[in-house]
């Protein structure tokens, strides 16, 4: 097995919360090439052979495994594209911990450009983490594409985190619903400085009583601007919600466009989308707590993007 540095060590420790989380396979990239990979008794990682990227097979009926599949960018000037395909068995329950961290230590710009496909069988249940972290003074471009198929009764959470240190991103998430599906996803971003976020979201309920909840939650600061545009799109008798919630600070701008699309006579869909700052009443009681005003700022926010 590679060892890793103490640089390495950092980004993984920001990416890949690893208490909690039961044991499994493994599989880390880093500066476009594998470096670490063990399959399990029961999910298998093998490399793809037509692209760089690998195929995740878990077992049918597998219960509390995980597969970890973090990318490390150490290198200035890197352009780092990976694609994973992901097959979760029939009546298996596991959490997949993906997500990217770059150290870009010189004036190039790096960027990882990550397309997950996933598919999750009759039954299954998965719990997805998907954390983006980065840092050095290069800059740092990271692009997110998920496209999952549900099939009927299955269950997915998915975790989508960026908190600091990313330039620019794109993340673009497509989910298709079958019968009895569920899917829940939470979004939470912060951007600063110069930096720039857009968040495109199609989730599409194909399937009679497929359901599903998107959370956003996210702060812009600085000069930094965001854009999100989550769509549900019901084709059956099903439900759905969309909940955007933001905090503007110094110049930052925001757009939040939810959108819900009814194509079937019993569908429920609802959405709602809220931009605002820090209430003062807030800041005012932690303060006379004896924190300066950015202490007060750092523990709101944090618990508002948790």
């Amino acid at each position: 097995m590679m060892k890793l540095n103490a640089i390495e060590n950092e980004l993984l420790k920001n990416i890949a919360d690893l208490h909690n989380i039961p044991s499994g396979a493994v599989n880390i990239r880093k500066n476009g090439e594998g470096i670490i990979r063990h399959s399990s008794a029961n999910i298998e990682v093998r490399p793809k052979t037509d692209k760089p990227g690998i195929d995740v097979i878990i077992a049918p009926g597998t219960k509390n495994e995980a597969v970890h599949i973090p990318v490390l960018i150490t290198l200035s000037g890197l352009v780092d594209v990976v694609y994973n395909t992901i097959i979760v068995g029939e009546g298996a329950d596991v959490t997949v911990i993906a997500g990217c961290g770059i150290h870009n230590p010189g004036s190039k710009k790096s960027q990882h450009d990550g397309i997950h496909e996933i598919i999750i069988k009759k039954g299954a249940k998965m719990r997805y983490i998907e954390k983006h972290y980065g840092e050095g003074s290069g800059e740092r471009i990271l692009n997110p594409q998920t496209i999952v198929t549900m099939e009927e009764n299955s269950i997915a959470e998915m975790e989508l985190v960026q908190i600091k240190g990313v330039s620019s991103t794109i993340r673009d998430t497509k989910a298709q619903l079958a019968e009895g599906a569920s899917l829940i996803i939470t979004e939470r971003l912060l951007t600063h400085q110069d930096q720039q976020a857009v968040s495109n979201m199609t989730i599409e309920l194909n399937g009679k009583n497929s359901n599903t909840k998107v959370v956003s939650r996210s702060v812009a600061r600085d000069n930094s601007s965001q854009i999100f545009h989550p769509i549900v799109i019901a084709r059956a008798d099903s439900k759905g919600h969309v909940e955007c919630d933001s905090i503007i600070m110094d110049h930052g701008k925001i757009s939040s466009t939810p959108a819900i699309t009814a194509e079937h006579p019993d569908a429920q869909l609802t959405h709602e989308a809220a931009i605002g700052k820090i209430a003062e009443e807030q800041l005012l009681k932690l303060m006379t707590l004896g924190l300066s005003e950015e202490e007060a700022e750092d523990i709101i926010l944090r618990g508002f993007l948790e």
